[in-house]
């Protein structure tokens, strides 16, 4: 049962490793230099990290869902 639990929250930290990086190299391709003004270069990047990671974990969120609702359909009949 442990074991379980653990497999478990490994994936799911993988998965939100995952889909935040993969957010991130999204994000990459887009220009946001016109949303900041020239001297909040820093601001900037945090708040796109912050979008990154929300967005990344969302997404992982989904799809882990979507993989544990999968497993209880066993359940249905």
């Amino acid at each position: 049962m442990m074991q379980i639990a653990a497999q478990e929250g490994l994936i799911a930290m993988l998965s939100h490793l995952v889909f935040i990086v993969i957010t991130w190299y999204i994000l990459q391709s887009i220009n946001f230099d016109a949303l900041f003004r020239k001297q909040k270069v820093f601001e900037a990047r945090l708040l796109i990290i912050f979008i990154t990671i929300a967005i990344g974990s969302t997404v992982s969120r989904f799809f882990l869902d979507l993989l544990q609702w999968s497993q209880q359909l066993i359940y249905l009949f």
